[in-house]
């Protein structure tokens, strides 16, 4: 978090400064073709955790390079162990001050490096899971869901846009608050959202009903980083994850799915926010716990 990021108290994130897309037919200048561009990762981070499990659900593993980078991020932003062989970049925030001289504000993850151009083209997050399954569909795997379906992205965005608010961000807005009322603000939007998604869940196996979408994608990341993280560190103690039935039943239902599971790495999710935020953890002390097995059956199938 940046002084620039605080504003009477609440939490307000920065901008996405790359935004150029990647099309299907080029006509950006980008296109959407196999080994051009290179994805830069945290398994720390829910919005980088997003674009790793679209990735691998829709086979594109191939096609998409992928570099992550180390869970303890410095002064210097996002190290990258043993320097990116692609790019030669030891840190991350190399890449943003070759592309742009200027940047100011934090080096964020994810971010997409283009080969060909020696820059990156996008940090755009919302954007970048949504250009893997509109525009790559000539890449995808031939079993490959269709995680955007036409029919459903008007009811999809609408869903994401309020867990975008209040759940993935409002966790933020909640911990990264500097004042008793931003922050009490923040906690009641969050926890008036999980109450209704608890509901929804109580009648549907996933958000949209028997298929996984990019809605599940979304809620999913800041799901798996409730009780290890937020709850705690983040101060969004009303209620744990485990507290709901369907919404904990939801978030085991899909972390038994490879793409979701094989991306949550609890040790690093801790470690990065436990010695990030000294501001808000000072001694840099990581928890041991929650003990929690995600590993239970779930039952969701019913």
């Amino acid at each position: 978090m940046t002084a620039q990021e605080v504003e009477g108290g609440r939490f307000v994130r920065q901008a996405n400064r790359f935004t150029e897309r990647i099309t299907a037919d080029g006509s950006g200048g980008l296109l959407a073709e196999p080994g051009r561009y290179r994805l830069f990762v945290s398994y720390a981070c829910p919005w980088a955790q997003r674009s790793m499990i679209v990735r691998r659900l829709l086979g594109l593993e191939d096609v998409i390079g992928l570099a992550v980078v180390d869970p303890i991020r410095d002064e210097r932003g996002w190290r990258i162990p043993g320097r990116d062989p692609v790019t030669g970049a030891e840190f991350l925030s190399e890449l943003y001050l070759h592309t742009d001289p200027s940047f100011e504000g934090r080096y964020t993850v994810p971010c997409v490096w283009d080969t060909q151009t020696k820059r990156l083209v996008t940090n755009d997050f919302p954007n970048i899971t949504t250009m893997m399954e509109t525009e790559f569909t000539a890449h995808h795997a031939p079993d490959a869901p269709d995680l955007y379906p036409e029919a459903l992205r008007p009811e999809i965005d609408e869903l994401n846009a309020t867990v975008y608010r209040t759940v993935n961000n409002g966790v933020y807005r909640a911990g990264l608050a500097t004042a008793q009322d931003a922050y009490e603000e923040a906690v009641d939007a969050l926890f008036v959202t999980l109450d209704d998604l608890e509901e929804r869940l109580s009648h549907r196996r996933y958000l949209l009903g028997e298929q996984i979408t990019e809605a599940d994608v979304r809620l999913y990341t800041t799901l798996a980083r409730f009780d290890a993280v937020y709850h705690g560190h983040f101060k969004c103690n009303l209620r744990r994850l485990v507290d709901y039935p369907n919404l904990w039943g939801y978030a085991r239902d899909l972390y038994a799915v490879p793409a979701f599971g094989g991306t949550t790495d609890f040790d690093q999710i801790k470690r990065h926010y436990y010695v990030t935020h000294r501001n808000i953890n000072p001694t840099g002390v990581v928890p041991k716990g929650p003990l929690v097995d995600w590993t239970t059956p779930h039952n969701r199938e019913r």
